[in-house]
């Protein structure tokens, strides 16, 4: 978020709508646009799959459970709805509002993708070590602005702007708008600034058509709201994940399992899907916090983020979530590691730049003093041999002595 970013340091038609996570195992129909009075064409349910995902074991919010699990934080999905029966979900679903028909709720999901948004967000473990949501506890209310297809465009920003207000009036703590807008709108604008100064923290996708045009996203773009990008298993920006100074930070984007609606599981890609990782690591601060405002709580975000590769695809860096609950670090300081992540490419911000010559000053000394071992192990044998006598010294001087012997010495008197 440029604006928040700046007090820390005091479509093409027909693509898939950026911020959008499209899931990889469960495609068949979710695209195809429908007649207007034809049944929609709803995403398949999802799959049985049981690996812990690497962006669980990357973030590790299992380590600030302890603490806090997001209880008493309400997060605003604004997507495609969200399906309230998922298992994974039952009990903490709101039914919403439905800013594409202008009412009614939306606790149900024909798309997916909100659901798989919710997901990453506020997903219960089915059994101890199993897929978690960044705030399992936190209840989440659904804002339904895109029904069931995707547009090149993204997300009307008339219904972005009213779902936005939607969810001010339901409660939210923290908005995550995975579905975002190509197109500017005074409306959508003063709707995340209600939301500022109604101390609501907003967070928005940074959108996916970095490998294109790059158009800039709406609200990522707007003061007061912290834009997400995504980035892969390695570490490294996701190449369709946007670049601009509307990043703020980057969050886990690529080969995500979460949950798909109906039941089971889905592998999805997005800057969407990020955006939920980085709302499930404001709702623990906001639950743990609740002391900060949405500015104090945005700058405890970005200051705790963990540096990476410099560029305008990163940010401030990678969101830490244990970092962003546990430390205090928005006036300086260094923020915990995360438990995994994967060797970053060369390049890039002070942080990464200071790591890489102190390696290189340390690399540098192991081979001097290797050196003068050596020179050592050779000129120890050869010195012992020559008496020390250097190898280029001159010869001594040879004195001629008489063939007669010297006058007798008395040596009593």
């Amino acid at each position: 978020m440029r604006r928040l970013a700046r007090a820390v340091a005091v479509a093409a038609a027909g693509v898939v709508a950026a911020g959008q996570v499209a899931p990889v195992s469960a495609l068949a129909g979710v695209v195809a646009p429908v007649s207007a009075l034809a049944a929609p064409i709803c995403a398949d349910p999802g799959e049985a799959i049981d690996p812990v995902p690497w962006p669980q074991r990357m973030l590790g919010p299992e380590r600030i459970f302890p603490l806090t699990r997001g209880g008493g934080v309400t997060v605003a999905v604004l997507d495609s709805g969200v399906d309230a029966g998922h298992p994974q979900l039952a009990g903490r679903v709101e039914s919403g509002f439905d800013a594409v028909a202008g009412g009614g709720s939306a606790d149900g999901d024909c798309l997916g993708t909100g659901t798989q948004v919710a997901g990453v967000i506020g997903a219960q473990q089915e059994r101890p070590g199993g897929l978690t949501g960044v705030a399992p506890t936190a209840r989440i209310l659904p804002i339904r602005v895109v029904a069931d297809r995707l547009s090149g465009e993204g997300a009307d920003p008339q219904a972005l702007a009213q779902g936005i207000n939607a969810a001010i009036d339901g409660g939210a703590d923290v908005i995550a708008v995975s579905t975002i807008t190509y197109r500017d709108s005074p409306a959508l604008r003063a709707a995340v600034d209600r939301a500022v100064s109604s101390d609501v923290l907003v967070l928005a996708a940074a959108g996916d058509l970095g490998d294109g045009e790059n158009p800039t996203p709406y609200p990522a773009d707007y003061d007061g709201v912290i834009g997400v990008g995504a980035i892969q298993q390695s570490g490294e920006v996701w190449p369709r994940s946007q670049r601009g100074d509307y990043v703020d930070l980057v969050a886990p984007g690529v080969g995500v399992v979460t949950l798909q609606r109906t039941r089971g599981r889905a592998v999805v890609d997005g800057t969407g899907v990020a955006c939920g990782f980085a709302a499930g690591a404001a709702a623990l601060l906001r639950a743990r916090r609740s002391d900060l405002t949405a500015e104090q709580a945005a700058r405890q975000l970005l200051s705790t983020t963990i540096p990476a590769p410099g560029g305008s695809g990163y940010g401030h860096g990678i969101v830490n979530p244990y970092s962003a609950v546990h430390d205090s670090l928005a006036d300086g300081g260094e923020a915990q590691p995360l438990p995994a992540l994967g060797k970053p490419s060369s390049g890039g911000s002070p942080a990464w730049a200071r790591s890489r010559d102190l390696a290189l000053v340390g690399t540098g000394l192991a081979v001097a003093a290797v050196l003068t071992v050596l020179v050592l192990s050779v000129a120890l044998p050869r010195g012992r041999r020559r008496f020390w006598r250097s190898a280029v010294a001159p010869a001594p001087t040879r004195r001629d002595e008489s063939e007669e012997p010297g006058p007798p010495v008395m040596l009593f008197d």
